[in-house]
């Protein structure tokens, strides 16, 4: 299992603590610092089963600078809008975690964290 963090936000915190209490083994990767290529963050889109706009913080300043509100949520903006991402990280909703049988969750509520345990047991 791999978790997708900012150290500084509160549900990642607590997602490692759950984490942690249940004994999952997992690698930790600040995505701020070590940032996911295009090809990452398609990727962990086709696990998740999400658009690049559904994981997008579109509250961040860098959202508000690119004018992301008004970007097109369709297939055709696809790219730009992991373009954008990879080279803004802050824009990535956290936490996101990649279970074992190759699907992932965003880790936002402790029930989510849960699923992704239950995923990697198994």
């Amino acid at each position: 299992m791999e978790i997708w963090i900012n150290p500084a936000c509160s549900k990642c915190r607590g997602a490692l603590t759950l984490l942690d209490a249940e004994g999952a083994g997992y690698t930790v990767r600040r995505y701020l610092e070590d940032v996911p290529s295009q090809d990452e963050i398609r990727a962990v889109l086709g696990r998740l089963g999400l658009e690049p706009w559904d994981i997008t913080r579109t509250q961040e300043a860098a959202a508000q600078e690119l004018g992301l509100k008004d970007w097109p949520r369709e297939e055709s903006a696809r790219d730009r809008w992991i373009a954008a991402l990879a080279e803004h990280p802050k824009l990535i909703q956290r936490p996101i975690i990649t279970a074992d049988d190759g699907s992932a969750v965003m880790g936002r509520t402790e029930e989510a964290v849960r699923e992704a345990l239950s995923r990697s047991r198994q």
